[in-house]
């Protein structure tokens, strides 16, 4: 003989079921793609500039095609390896669209953007 209990046991079941399929998860604020990968491995020295920039040019198509936002420091990272290179118009560009994505950032920003100096430190 079932009790009331046991009888309505496979209905909560179904039903606690059927609405945690509707419980969506938050999406996270930025798209990070292979952002950090990649920082580690031009950090390591496993890729070199022109490697990276691809990458991270990858990353950023991929959060335009996504319509999310980069994470903080992205673009920067990107305006550094530019400025290895020489491309000292897209080390700016880059830079600039970090200071207007992240306000924050500005006081660091303003102060490469003055000294245009490449990382390995030689003068312009």
């Amino acid at each position: 003989m079932k009790t009331g209990f046991t009888k309505g046991l496979p209905l909560a079941v179904a039903l606690a079921v059927s609405l945690t399929a509707c419980v969506s998860r938050p999406q996270p604020l930025y798209y990070w793609g292979n952002f950090s990968d990649q920082q580690y491995a031009y950090f390591k020295g496993a890729v070199g500039p022109e490697e990276a920039i691809q990458a991270l040019e990858q990353v950023r198509e991929e959060a335009r095609s996504a319509g999310r936002a980069l994470p903080p420091g992205l673009q920067a990272h990107l305006a550094l390896l530019y400025g290895q290179t020489g491309r000292t118009d897209l080390f700016e560009r880059n830079l600039l669209a970090e200071r207007e994505q992240y306000p924050e950032s500005a006081t660091y920003v303003d102060f490469l953007l003055k000294t245009k100096r490449p990382v390995d430190g030689s003068k312009p």
